[in-house]
């Protein structure tokens, strides 16, 4: 059974005749007070709302008249024969996600404004949407914004899905929590800025469309959008969000190794920024394979002649000044160590001093006298010539090197949207994966800046934010979730002293928190103490112990009662095995900790439960909950209908709670 934004179908329905169905005026007919909003609402049809298609040729805004002339399995077909347009809305059911997307064609060439995926009611019985809103070392901070007559438009211009608005947006039912309550869910899979539209009409209808961001797609004969994907469960939120994390990880990523363990990862950026001396770098890679690692990423700083961030981008040539024999030596003692290794590129940008840019000024997008971002401009990633030349700098590198893993960044926003930027991107990130399938490729945008379903068929991680602290990164992964699976969230247990928030966070919270996603370092080993060593250490036998059950489990958040504690329940496919992160990430206003439910357990069944972090509990929890003295046995219906009584504990801990059906 798949859902049609609501409406149950079986595998085998007929969208093309369904979507028809629901769109009874497409043929241009007026709309009445009970029809639904149609897949393109245009202006000619005396539409009060905003249209889904808006377009010119030789500087006349169009206005087709579209028919109905075909309709299948896959979608439908309108066309106006006068204006040589066509449109197609295409439909994939994949599992519990929908992919819409439309196709718009012309015989003669046509300057398009806007064109929206299939558009799609709101939900009726719904008094809020909720999307997504941050900041760099802030990502995904929900927002929620009432239902109201007129326009609520969010519109990412920054060239890439963003920290500002990713392309992700909730339409709950009224009462709808973590656990319970029906929930639609959208996704637009783009990476090159969007638009979204959620409309309430006069007469109370409301439409929601997803596209590119207005103006960009030039002049042309044919233009597509990104797919659109869509989700709904009457589980609440975490029905909408199983649907999505199954989606990205069983079918819309390549995995280069789908049979490999994901490996422990070591990142050296927050241990030697740009100071690169091949001696402290080995003694560092010892000591992070001695605590678990497998992969070490070389990070900014080998190439050109980069001593800091104001020179080199584009020059992808590696510095014989700090590496005068090459990688070898590094290479070579890493795979000593039984670790694989990694290399960072930011193939896109380009610094004004480097022989790229004093050779190829040509190659720079947007006027010459722009506002840098973060020292830097972008090339121009439309121009074949530019990708032929990253192409053949990166390959020069990979080819002569043994390199797993390539971190791509893109550390500043563009100074006009393109969505041939974007679309040039996904070609050179193309071209890179046929040349090198082993290759796995994580997506980096200043920590979380550029992460969508777009940029994920071509990467196999994300680097969900440059925040390493324990408590920001609780929040920002737990929302998250609502969207992307273990699998590919990169989270790293950070520096004693957190270079982005000032804080001192025990090694407790930031390993476990690490351990919550595909967990990795990115400190100086060296700074850690006996006591921290051992806490990491064993933090990471724990992950690699159980990785590959949690690479295929459920995230699912926990609705509860103390806004202080963040939840989260990850549940193996069979639900035989499940494990609990409780993190107390502030203090509680109450003195005795509220009880968590669990979710989706079996009611009958019996769970032996078991406290993992039982160790260190402070000498305050005076009380005598039955996890403090060994695992307990206890019933899913009680789990989920009462649930676990943890021991109290001080704000900035976590408990981590495994579950196991007898």
């Amino acid at each position: 059974m798949v859902c049609y934004w609501g409406t149950p179908l079986p595998a085998d329905a007929d969208l093309g005749a369904i979507a028809a169905a629901m769109t009874p005026d497409v043929t241009g007919g007026m709309m009445d007070e009970i029809a639904p909003i149609t897949l393109c609402p245009l202006a000619r049809d005396s539409f009060a709302g905003q249209p889904g298609l808006v377009a010119y040729r030789d500087g006349a805004e169009l206005h087709p008249k579209l028919q109905l002339t075909a309709s299948d399995a896959t979608g439908i077909v309108v066309s106006d024969p006068d204006l040589g347009l066509t449109l197609r809305f295409e439909f994939t059911v994949v599992d519990q996600v929908i992919a819409a997307r439309t196709v718009l064609e012309s015989k003669a060439p046509i300057t398009l404004h806007w064109l929206a995926a299939p558009v799609m009611p709101g939900p009726q019985l719904a008094e809020e949407m909720i999307d997504f809103s941050g900041r760099w070392i802030g990502e995904f901070q929900q927002v929620k914004t009432p239902w109201r007559r007129g326009v609520h438009l969010r519109e990412a211009r920054g060239g890439r899905s963003g920290h500002e608005h990713p392309p992700f947006a909730l339409f709950p039912e009224t009462g709808c929590r973590n656990t319970a309550g029906t929930s639609f869910a959208m996704h637009y899979g783009w990476s090159g800025g969007h638009r979204l539209i959620a409309e309430e009409l006069p007469d109370g209808r409301r439409q929601i469309q997803w596209g590119h961001a207005a103006g960009t797609c030039g002049t042309g004969t044919r233009f597509e959008t990104a797919p659109l994907l869509l989700a709904r469960s009457d589980h609440g939120f975490n029905g909408t969000a199983v649907a999505f994390q199954r989606y990205i990880r069983d079918h819309l990523v390549d995995w280069p190794h789908p049979d490999r363990p994901r490996p422990v990862h070591y990142n050296c950026w927050e241990a030697i920024y740009f100071d690169h001396d091949l001696e402290v770098l080995k003694d560092i890679a010892a000591i992070a394979a001695d605590l678990g690692a497998e992969r070490f990423v070389l990070d900014d700083g080998w190439f050109g002649r980069r001593d800091d961030d104001t020179s080199s981008l584009g020059d992808w040539q590696i510095d014989p000044r700090k590496w005068p024999e090459g990688f070898a030596p590094l290479i070579d003692h890493v795979h000593g160590l039984g670790m694989r290794f990694g290399l960072w590129f930011e193939p896109e940008m380009v610094n004004l001093n480097s022989d790229l840019a004093r050779a190829h000024p040509d190659w720079i997008l947007g006027p010459e006298d722009q506002v840098e971002g973060r020292q830097q401009r972008v090339l121009d990633m439309s121009n074949p010539a530019v990708r032929s030349y990253l192409f053949t700098q990166m390959n020069a590198v990979l080819a002569a090197h043994d390199i797993d893993y390539v971190k791509w960044d893109h550390n500043r926003l563009l100074p006009i949207p393109d969505a041939a930027q974007c679309t040039g991107t996904y070609q050179l990130l193309a071209d890179l994966r046929a040349a090198y399938p082993g290759v796995e490729f994580e997506s980096c945008a200043s920590g979380g800046g550029r992460i969508d379903a777009g940029v994920l068929q071509h990467t196999q991680r994300v680097w969900l934010s440059d925040s390493n602290d324990a408590l920001e990164r609780q929040r920002i992964q737990h929302d998250a979730a609502l969207f992307l699976p273990t699998a590919i969230t990169g989270s790293h247990v950070g520096p004693r002293h957190c270079h982005t928030s000032g804080r001192v966070l025990p090694m407790p919270l930031r390993a476990w928190t690490a351990a919550q996603r595909h967990m990795g370092f990115e400190m100086d080993p060296r700074e850690l103490s006996a006591e921290e060593a051992a806490v990491l250490k064993e933090v990471t036998s724990w992950w690699k112990a159980n990785r590959d059950w949690m690479r295929q489990a459920d995230i699912l958040r926990l609705d509860h009662a103390d806004p202080a504690v963040i939840a989260e329940q990850q549940l193996c496919p069979s639900g035989d095995q499940f494990v609990v992160f409780a993190a107390q990430v502030a203090a509680s206003d109450q003195i005795l900790p509220r009880p968590l439910r669990l979710t989706q357990l079996a009611p009958d069944a019996q769970y032996e439960i078991n406290l993992r972090t039982r160790d260190g509990l402070p000498g305050l929890s005076r009380g005598t909950p039955a996890l403090k003295q060994g695992p307990v046995v206890i019933s899913g219906q009680y789990l989920m209908s009462h649930g676990l009584t943890l021991p109290w504990d001080f704000p900035d801990t976590i408990r981590v709670i495994e579950g196991r059906r007898l």
